[in-house]
């Protein structure tokens, strides 16, 4: 008897999380295990491609795409054969399935028996001790997220593999716990879901007006009342202002690469415009339009002048919040890439191509990446104008757009920004287009800002699970045995 307890006294010093390694203080009937305590960790692999016969099948393949599916995970984008499966190892349903590749964290809860790639971790607990759902739960926690993380190793990718998973410190309550918190974390987090299905259909309602709008002040059509009760509207006007522009950007000391962008021809315009409007390059009204230096990332600082990223720029709109720094030397080549008032600038690679933002103020000394396109405008009062029209899809958002993925990767050229046809209104019609679509856009944003919600509901739902694992939503009953007695009974039928 002895025996059996120093046996179990040496199991529990290896399983328990020792008091200065604890993430954060729980109950008292509650303890701190490694994960390997509660679940047999799993690493999916992948049968050999070659192998034709094991794919086409219907049972689930899973890879981290169809983790997307959260806590019901029944889908797969692959299925393979009874022979694929033989091959394969099977993972039980109400397992909790984790990324351990590339986006470390992400993780799903299946419903169906399935088998995944080697991209996945799965966590199949132990149901004397451990309640599927709360497992799950826990794994989206954010205490339990870093510890993902910060033991995760990063070559080309970041990695957590299996024997540093199986250490992290995981929350043990008792069972019946562990049932109410799953149960009570479930039902806020569906009424949270429930939110966000709300705001995600307000945003597609929001984007679909700010499109519409858009589109008729590009086509002509917001401004037609005006036009009519403004019937002496000079025609050749914009072909006046036109060819001015091309006058001062030949006499100017400013070096040009945009003199050799041609004119939109009668066969080359996407539509018809309204009386006294004329299509133009962006080129045309540009001195020129070019991107930051390679190799400036070498200059990088924590103070100094602004280095404006892809990220810099979201929702068409400049963020300077977490702009980076670069110290540059005297005699550094790119400095053209000076970022100054009333400039455009364009994100040309990566998943954000093709949105456009306008310096609206003055800012601190500043420069592009090679990512963003600055474009420099003869005329800096058009800046509002084109920007607006940049942004429509037919006034040139959508040749944007067409030209980043027509050639099947997100990317432009810089001979694809100063080609850009945008239609072009007489000015004081452009002023007017300015003010309407400034003042119905923002009676837009008004309803729009319901959307800001969606990051506190991200919040609430961090919050909930934060003070799920705490014993901090009011299902912790203090007079419930310890956790660590069903450890000790688990670990007796080790013994015996």
């Amino acid at each position: 008897m002895i025996k059996k307890k120093q046996a179990i006294e040496e199991l529990l010093e290896g399983v328990l999380v020792p008091e200065d390694e604890q993430p954060f203080l729980v109950p008292e009937n509650w303890i701190w295990v490694r994960t390997q305590t509660t679940n047999d960790i799993v690493t999916g692999s992948t049968p050999a491609k070659k192998k034709s016969e094991y794919y086409g099948g219907d049972f689930p393949f899973v890879k981290p795409a169809d983790l997307e599916q959260g806590s019901e995970v029944i889908h797969a984008s692959e299925y393979l054969t009874e022979e694929g499966k033989d091959v394969s190892r099977i993972i039980p349903k109400e397992s909790t399935m984790v990324c351990c590749i590339g986006s470390i964290g992400k993780a799903g809860f299946n419903t169906v028996e399935c088998t995944t790639n080697q991209q996945i971790n799965s966590l199949v607990p132990n149901k004397k001790m451990i309640d599927p759902k709360f497992n799950y739960y826990q794994i989206l926690n954010g205490t339990y997220q870093n510890e993902l993380w910060n033991r995760s190793s990063a070559t080309t990718v970041s990695i957590i593999n299996k024997g540093k998973m199986s250490l992290i410190p995981y929350v043990f309550p008792p069972l019946n716990e562990q049932k109410r918190i799953a149960e009570k974390v479930e039902r806020l987090l569906s009424k949270v879901d429930e939110a966000k299905q709300l705001i995600e259909e307000a945003k597609k309602t929001f984007e679909l007006r700010r499109a519409a709008i858009l589109d008729k002040a590009f086509r002509g059509d917001l401004t037609r009342k005006w036009r009519e009760e403004n019937a002496d509207i000079d025609i050749f006007e914009v072909q006046e202002h036109l060819d001015r522009l091309r006058a001062d950007k030949e006499s100017s000391p400013i070096k040009s690469n945009t003199l050799n962008v041609k004119s939109v021809n009668e066969d080359d315009e996407p539509f018809n415009l309204p009386r006294g409007w004329k299509w133009a390059r962006l080129g045309e009204l540009s001195y020129y339009v070019t991107s930051g230096s390679r190799d400036w990332s070498k200059y990088y600082a924590n103070h100094g002048s602004y280095f404006i990223r892809t990220q810099d720029i979201n929702k068409n709109k400049l963020n300077l919040a977490n702009v980076a720094y670069v110290l540059l030397p005297e005699k550094v080549e790119g400095k053209r890439s000076l970022v100054e008032p009333f400039d455009l600038l364009t994100t040309i690679t990566g998943a954000n191509v093709g949105k456009c933002a306008i310096v609206e103020e003055i800012i601190p000394e500043a420069y592009v990446s090679q990512s963003v396109a600055l474009t420099k405008l003869i005329d800096k009062s058009m800046a509002q104008y084109v920007h607006l029209s940049l942004l429509s899809t037919c006034g040139g958002g959508g040749e944007l757009e067409n030209r980043a993925y027509g050639i099947g990767r997100p990317v432009l050229s810089l001979e694809d920004i100063k080609n850009i046809r945008l239609p072009i209104a007489p000015y004081r019609e452009r002023q007017v287009i300015i003010n309407m679509v400034k003042k119905l856009l923002d009676m837009e944003e008004t309803t729009g800002n319901l959307l800001l919600l969606e990051e506190k509901l991200d919040q609430l739902k961090n919050s909930i699970l934060s003070k799920a694992f705490r014993g901090e939503i009011g299902t912790n009953d203090p007079s419930e045995e310890s956790a660590l007695e069903l450890l000790k009974e688990m670990l007796q039928e080790q013994v015996n």
